[in-house]
């Protein structure tokens, strides 16, 4: 995990899509100080689970992490994260009130939201529900029909490398 955000550091630094600090380039890390354990377990008390070992380990190397393209939220400080129908209960309401969209407005009802509170897009950790039996990482935006789903964090993350790259290439043609 550390090896993939050192990465998405380290392309989003070439991109410059956004500014970042003096020490940010220089050390070529995005990152936050690790979250402590007893940050972790109290965040659990207050939300009622026991969060996914991939979201635990990213958190063990960097609680949170900014915006660092357009297409990405920023992920919460662990402290910040809380469920989503907490947070934006109309979004759910909107979404309940569909039929045809009940296995994402189920999804949704049961997400904690780790990131993009205010921004365009969320980030979002789905619990296991209804037929699926992991938990999950969402990116939902309003100017993007639906929920773009992902099986850990790492394939997450994987996407915006690719995406990165595909800019990268762009940028040198």
């Amino acid at each position: 995990m550390r090896e993939i955000l050192k990465e998405i550091s380290e392309k989003a630094i070439l991109l410059g899509d956004f500014k970042f600090t003096e020490e940010q380039v220089k050390t070529k890390w995005l990152g936050y100080a690790p979250a402590k354990s007893s940050e972790i377990k109290k965040t659990e008390e207050r939300l009622g689970i026991e969060l996914p070992e991939d979201y635990q380990h990213f958190l063990e190397i960097t609680n949170g992490f900014p915006q660092y393209n357009a297409i990405v939220a920023s992920l919460m400080p662990v402290e910040k994260i809380n469920y989503l129908k907490i947070c934006d209960p109309f979004l759910i309401e909107v979404w309940q009130s569909h039929e045809v969209l009940k296995d994402a407005s189920d999804g949704l009802n049961a997400s904690i939201l780790i990131g993009g509170l205010d921004e365009e897009q969320y980030a979002l950790l789905v619990p296991p529900y209804g037929n699926y039996d992991k938990w999950g990482y969402w990116k939902f935006a309003s100017w993007y029909p639906g929920e773009e789903r992902y099986n850990s964090l790492k394939e997450y993350f994987l996407n915006d490398i690719f995406f990165m790259k595909d800019q990268i290439n762009k940028v040198d043609s």
